[in-house]
């Protein structure tokens, strides 16, 4: 009976699976275009590398994703190193995010100053309530959740390690995915002790929710500094494509795991990746209005002294007694054009300079605490073998005999050299 609803199912798999791929690639063709127009806009108008530069890594995320959906649910034996791709490229979309949101603020000594001025101000503040003022230094996990702003400097450290520690994590599971797939031991899909799959799924969503949480916490503390970029529509739609399709992932694959839908025949993967392609579509049209090139095609004249042209605006108004009232807007540089291929440039030498940098540092702070714990161990093991009872003394005595032979007007020196080594036990006192 359950054969038998399995192969009536993928029956109808089989005959939807062409209308599928047809639908999704029009999906697919639509974001690919939309996406491209949006990235050379970015590139044509890079007026401000620091923070252009992470736009256009956030999105590639919309061609990158449908691209590899679409190839997948062409061909489902692509599946796995279609899903790996993605993944890796999700993880760097995040960490661009995050770089995004520092460039806006200006950079990571400016961020490190503005939390360092907000912990203060908090801090005096709660020192006027409370004269406990030891307490008041002493940070603690219900700080983190209710009041991150104390931590201040450190607070940029830990979002910073989050984010970086997702990426890392990120890249590493989605290799060792491949690895177990082609031993048959990853089990897509398969929550069973003996695969790993479930494993993998529960550090990636520790990870991932812990680089949400520490992304968020800081957006709480500098999201009044960030308004001119208008935040919070860019942060969601970021978040819907990063975690909604991962999530969604998960859901499919409970679903077919509770056999309301069939594991064979990749039927899971089949769905999920149809839902992208539909989902792309949808991502790309937002980032048109969310990533607009449109702001950096004009710069204040007193920022950018090189230009195409000047905009200047004078808005009149008149009350109800006829009277007027004249505004004169500051003046706005057309940025000039920039060449493609310098964008382009900059875009992966100083992204990928900062990548290096960032993942040698998480892990520079990540194998500190192991160094101390070692250097601890080797300690401990030196005072033990120092109180130890008895202990084992070595002494050397070395003999020399020199002896000179005169033959003729040569002088010959000969040397004989005996060295006894011998150990003795000596008792502690």
């Amino acid at each position: 009976m359950a054969f038998d609803r399995i192969s009536n199912f993928e029956g109808v798999y089989a005959n939807l699976h062409t209308p599928a791929v047809i639908i999704g690639g029009v999906c697919v063709l639509i974001a690919l275009v939309l996406s491209t127009i949006l990235i050379l806009q970015h590139l044509q108008s890079y007026s401000k590398p620091a923070e252009q530069k992470w736009i256009i890594g956030i999105l590639f995320m919309v061609p990158v994703y449908a691209t590899e959906s679409i190839i997948s649910l062409w061909n489902s034996r692509f599946s796995i190193v279609c899903d790996i791709l993605r993944n890796c490229y999700e993880a760097f979309a995040l960490y661009s995010f995050w770089h995004y949101l520092v460039a806006c603020l200006g950079g990571g000594k400016r961020v490190v100053e503005l939390l360092d001025n907000a912990a203060r101000k908090e801090i005096s503040e709660k020192l006027l309530e409370e004269e406990d003022k030891e307490a008041q230094h002493q940070h603690s996990l219900g700080d983190f959740v209710f009041r991150p702003t104390v931590y201040g400097k450190y607070l940029y450290t830990i979002a910073k390690f989050g984010v970086v520690q997702y990426m890392i994590l990120k890249t590493l599971c989605a290799f060792l995915a491949l690895l177990l797939e082609i031993f048959g031991a990853y089990g897509d899909g398969e929550f069973k002790w003996y695969y790993g799959y479930p494993y993998i799924a529960i550090v990636i969503n520790f990870s991932q929710m812990w680089a949400l949480y520490c992304l968020i916490k800081f957006y709480n503390v500098t999201h009044h500094r960030l308004q001119a970029i208008k935040p919070l529509s860019k942060f969601i739609s970021f978040k819907a494509i990063v975690f909604a399709t991962w999530w969604q992932g998960i859901g499919i694959a409970l679903i077919c795991d509770f056999d309301i839908l069939p594991k064979q025949g990749k039927v899971q993967n089949g769905i999920q990746d149809f839902l992208i392609c539909v989902e792309m579509a949808t991502a790309a049209v937002a980032h048109v209005f969310v990533f607009s090139a449109e702001t950096y095609k004009y710069l204040p004249v007193s920022e950018h002294c090189r230009f195409a042209s000047v905009d200047s605006k004078t808005e009149v108004t008149l009350d109800k007694n006829g009277s007027s009232a004249a505004e004169q807007k500051e003046a706005q540089a057309v940025s000039p054009r920039t060449r493609i291929a310098e964008s382009v440039q900059d875009v992966v030498l100083g992204g990928g300079e900062h990548v290096v940098k960032d993942v040698a540092s998480i892990i520079s702070q990540a194998m500190e605490p192991v160094e101390k714990s070692v250097n601890k161990i080797q300690e401990s093991l030196h005072h033990i073998s120092l109180r130890s009872p008895t202990r084992k003394e070595a002494e050397i005595k070395a003999n020399v005999h020199v002896t000179e032979n005169v033959v003729g007007e040569k002088s010959i020196v000969d040397t004989e050299i005996k060295v006894e080594c011998a150990t003795q036990e000596v008792h502690a006192r």
